[in-house]
């Protein structure tokens, strides 16, 4: 009886590492330098309170405090997509709004 030959293994290709080109642009962006773990506070005043403070100590960004805080919170938000739980966007949401109140910004009147 004739030895069954085994089929030749190929090489496992490698996986090819998973580029987060949205948590570079979050680490490296020219607009803030972001406190660690603003965006998992839990209270929307607080994310609102770090993003000001990093926006109006920022010497780098190009654009004004408000716009660039605003900007990077909803880029996060954005990018974030369904990864995020309906909680966790409705905090992201309220920052904003906070945020708009600390910059002395109009809120919009569907948001009071």
């Amino acid at each position: 009886m004739a030895a069954k030959h085994k089929r030749p293994t190929r090489a496992k290709s490698r996986a090819r590492p998973v580029r987060k080109w949205s948590a570079a642009v979050m680490q490296t962006s020219d607009a803030l330098d972001l406190e660690t773990g603003v965006f998992t506070k839990r209270s929307p005043r607080q994310i609102a309170l770090s993003l000001q403070r990093s926006a109006l100590a920022s010497r780098r960004r190009k654009a004004k405090p408000f716009q660039s805080a605003m900007s990077m919170l909803n880029f996060h938000i954005n990018r974030s997509g369904k990864g995020l739980t309906a909680e966790r966007r409705r905090v992201l949401k309220q920052a904003k709004i906070e945020l708009r109140k600390l910059f002395e910004r109009p809120v919009p009147d569907a948001h009071r």
